[in-house]
């Protein structure tokens, strides 16, 4: 074994937290290293993460691939544009999706080396003392001590024990962003947002989808009223989504040269049974925290395996942090990114703080789906006196000139202080809209304060803008 290394600042994991807690560290200063165990297809070290890698990256490219598709055969005859027999080469499109990968995988590998950040190549596991003994892909073991360890270690798809993946037929996000083919018939497990976002995809471009979800409201954590309109425009889409439907069985069987799975669930008709070529699980993601921690660290997991850390991301233990999905809070990439920033710069004796209550949630489905802050039912549950305004991308002059009339924002704000507490939107563009809420919030802005901002005619943020005035009754292009 080579002699210990001493760093400043070692981050285990160059996911989203982890890179950037890195990148965070050495641009003030600090001597850092990161270490992260992932391979690309190609069998080389590539850093990102699940995010980069097999998460929110590839999944956007196949999503854009798909609604192009999508679009030529359901958007494009409305502007009097036609073609003969479109055909999706699923093997470029994934190719395509490859090379954007790599595109962002191999920019990161640029940064660490632009800003001096040291990477090791291998799995992690922390000592006491802060020291990291990291076992390398060739069988080697090189030993780090940080003043500081910022454990960012991400999270994993959640597998179940009927189900279990075998990367072909039953899979995960990983398996199902690399099919091969269309599948004739997909069954998804989960309504959340891997299975809309992949179920999409998939739908989009031939299969007949069909999502299974145990619970019997569909994407409760949204508003209502979002959830709804989004559930609809999914319908007429073609996915087939049935609530409450518990599963309990998930059997490959042969047929011919071919596999499939039949699935066995329960819902409120009773027992029903579902054929399909290829199952993605997508009920959740847990804590990557496993053979991370020697006995003897005095890091605690909770019993989801989760690090426990105080608001500030400090474990407890002198010097060592813990940001991402690994820790507590929505695993969500920008929360993982604030958090390894601010860890960063509290290392430096800089103040570093991640605001939850403003952080968005956006899902990639079309039309999109997105929010920040409370919805009503969170506001009426605690008792918070509030009003809210909506408004349709319907009567939006830029949303019908680009075909995408479907869905709606919603202001809410505090019924006597007029403060934005939630904004929720479901259409097209949304991912990007529902930053106008972040500012606002971020700022303590009033629905008044959005309702006297002018925003250029003709654009999609015109909703928001008609939302603020309808908090107050006074939208013009609405009956209030």
């Amino acid at each position: 074994m080579s002699d210990q290394q001493n760093f400043d600042v070692v981050v285990i994991g160059a996911g989203p937290a982890g890179y950037h807690a890195a990148i965070r560290a050495a641009q003030l200063g600090l001597k850092t290293a990161c270490i992260d165990a992932a391979l690309g297809k190609d069998g080389k070290p590539a850093l990102g993460g699940t995010c980069l890698r097999v998460g929110c990256i590839p999944s956007k490219a196949l999503l854009d691939s798909s609604r192009q598709f999508w679009n030529m055969g359901h958007l494009f005859g409305e502007h009097g544009i036609s073609f003969k027999d479109a055909k999706i080469d699923v093997e470029a499109m994934i190719g395509r999706k490859d090379k954007i990968v790599k595109q962002f995988t191999g920019g990161i590998a640029m940064l660490f080396k632009a800003n001096k950040v040291t990477p090791f190549y291998g799995f992690g596991t922390l000592h006491k003392g802060n020291v990291v003994k990291v076992k390398q892909h060739d069988g080697s073991e090189v030993e780090l001590k940080g003043t500081n360890v910022i454990i960012a270690a991400g999270s994993d798809s959640i597998e179940l024990p009927f189900a279990k993946f075998d990367g072909d037929t039953i899979v995960d996000n990983v398996g199902a962003l690399d099919f091969t083919e269309v599948p004739k018939r997909l069954g998804v497990i989960g309504a959340g947002v891997i299975g809309l976002e992949l179920g999409s995809v998939w739908k989009r471009l031939g299969a007949e989808v069909t999502i299974l979800e145990a619970l019997p409201d569909f994407l409760a954590a949204a508003d209502a009223e979002v959830a709804k309109t989004a559930a609809r425009e999914f319908k007429k889409q073609g996915l087939d989504i049935q609530l409450g439907a518990k599963v309990s069985k998930a059997e490959v069987k042969s047929k011919g040269k071919k596999k499939e799975v039949h699935l066995t669930y329960t819902d409120a008709k009773g027992e029903q049974t579902l054929v399909v070529d290829k199952l993605l699980v997508a009920v959740g993601r847990r804590a990557a925290t496993k053979n991370l921690l020697a006995d003897d660290t005095g890091v605690k997991l909770d019993e989801r395996g989760m690090v426990q850390v105080d608001e500030h991301c400090h474990t407890g233990v002198d010097g060592v942090w813990a940001v991402g999905d690994c820790v507590r809070g929505p695993m969500l990439a920008h929360k993982g990114f604030e958090e390894g920033i601010a860890v960063a710069e509290l290392i430096a004796g800089l103040p570093g703080h991640v605001n939850f209550d403003t952080i968005p949630w956006v899902i990639y489905t079309e039309p999109e789906i997105a929010w920040v802050g409370k919805t009503e039912k969170q506001l009426k549950d605690e008792g918070v006196p509030y009003k809210a305004g909506s408004f349709p991308f319907a009567a939006i002059g830029r949303a019908v000139a680009m075909g995408e009339p479907a869905g709606f924002v919603k202001v809410i704000a505090h019924a006597e202080t007029d403060r934005v507490l939630g904004m929720h939107l479901v259409g097209v563009g949304v991912s990007e809209l529902v930053h106008e809420g972040v500012l606002t919030m971020e700022f303590k802005g009033s629905a008044d304060d959005l309702a006297r901002i002018c925003h250029a005619h003709p654009t999609l943020s015109e909703a928001i803008h008609d939302a603020a005035m309808a908090v107050d009754k006074r939208a013009i292009h609405k009956a209030n």
